[in-house]
């Protein structure tokens, strides 16, 4: 197997340094009031992609406005110049990245989360009116399942720095849960249910990730038994083609900031494409 070093910046995932929540009434302090708040997002970011995703389901465009973000960080902490002011507005003396996603109160100029699932609970919670229910009760054990034994393994699977027997019992992580979602989702259009909800928008950035950017450190073979689960890829496919997902697919923006950030190397898997991308998002253009 031949590898190529990629750009050795480290991508380790930070926790969120703030994680309030929207409430129901005044009460709560962060009322869901139309026009308040504002996200800011880069879609090459998986959780970011989430989130718009999500954003775009609920028809929120105009209750939730949105600043969309470069694909890649422009400071050198890894974070987001435009994002300091509300960074440092939020917390007296703010040292750390200005990290995206951030749910802000336009009315003070403060972070309320830059937590992922919350936000998109929240927006669902607080915005949703005649949306879609996004979260019926089996979504969290889908969502766990989707970071822990796929994204997680899938990290582990193409690490430079493991040893073969590592790496090769997180593959076996990884394809456990593939197989599992195969046979749920035979026979079946959705993850949960009979209509769509967050699992599947969950689901569907986990596998973009997979296929955009943890292919890339993954041998040929291993490439070969990711693709061998058709029902799931069938469904990714079906999902692209949706506006709202498939819009919001910066596949550009995704390399770019995969090369700036990874900290890897790049593997033979990286020549086996696993979905055409754009062209299903593209499809589903064509017919809005």
């Amino acid at each position: 197997m031949t590898v190529t070093p990629l750009a050795a910046v480290p991508s380790a995932r930070v926790a969120p340094a703030f994680r309030g929540r929207l409430g129901r009434d005044a009460r709560s302090g962060h009322y869901a009031v139309p026009r308040r708040y504002r996200l800011h997002l880069s879609t090459a970011c998986p959780d970011g992609l989430r989130i718009a995703v999500t954003h775009s389901l609920l028809d929120l465009a105009e209750a939730c406005p949105v600043t969309w973000l470069p694909a890649v960080p422009d400071d050198p902490d890894g974070g987001h110049t435009a994002l300091r002011p509300l960074y440092e507005a939020s917390a007296h003396r703010y040292t750390g990245p200005a990290l995206a996603p951030v749910l802000a109160d336009d009315w003070s100029g403060r972070i309320v989360s830059t937590h992922a699932p919350d936000i998109m609970r929240d927006l669902a919670r607080g915005f949703g009116g005649d949306g879609p229910s996004l979260y019926p009760d089996d979504t969290e054990a889908i969502e766990w399942l989707c970071v822990s034994n796929i994204d997680e393994a899938a990290q582990h699977a193409g690490r430079a720095g493991a040893d073969e027997e590592e790496r090769a019992a997180a593959l076996d992580t990884l394809l456990a849960a593939l197989g599992a979602l195969e046979r749920r989702l035979a026979g079946r259009t959705w993850l949960a249910g009979d209509r769509l909800t967050a699992a599947d928008v969950e689901l569907w950035a986990t596998l973009v990730s997979l296929d955009t950017v943890h292919r890339h450190h993954l041998d040929a073979a291993a490439v070969h038994r990711l693709v061998d689960h058709p029902a799931l890829w069938a469904y990714a496919r079906r999902l692209t083609a949706h506006p709202a997902f498939g819009a919001h697919l910066d596949l550009d923006g995704i390399a770019r900031r995969h090369h700036a950030h990874c900290r890897g190397l790049e593997a033979a898997g990286s020549a086996v494409q696993i979905l055409d991308w754009a062209a299903h998002a593209a499809a589903g253009t064509d017919r809005i």
